[in-house]
């Protein structure tokens, strides 16, 4: 059975490992992932360097927000030429619905048509 350890001493048995932690004030941690974030509100962030090698602990509330893909003009006018459809908003939203996904949006339109 382990005892247990206050703070205090954790940290200096680290310390005697040669590992150096050190806590962070942190308020929001955001992490972008290819598809989507993760947003880590009212974290406890925990810097641990060992080795000379930086990493992070991070605790706390986490929430996944989808990525909204980014729509450019040329995009755009390229759905409308292809789908055949001269309003510019219509060919942005069926973009935004496919997820920035051309070919996607572009049949979405042509199947309403």
């Amino acid at each position: 059975m382990m005892p247990n350890l206050d703070l205090k001493t954790l940290k200096a048995m680290m310390d005697r490992l040669g590992i150096k932690t050190n806590e962070l004030e942190a308020s929001k941690v955001i992490i972008e992932l290819a598809d989507k974030s993760l947003i880590i509100d009212a974290p406890q962030v925990l810097q641990i360097e060992a080795q000379g090698v930086t990493s992070f602990q991070i605790s706390g509330n986490i929430t996944e927000v989808g990525k909204k893909a980014e729509i450019n003009e040329e995009d755009v006018k390229f759905v409308m030429e292809q789908s055949g459809i001269k309003d510019p908003e219509l060919a942005r939203k069926a973009l935004e619905e496919a997820n920035g996904d051309i070919a996607e949006a572009i049949i979405r339109l042509r199947n309403k048509g």
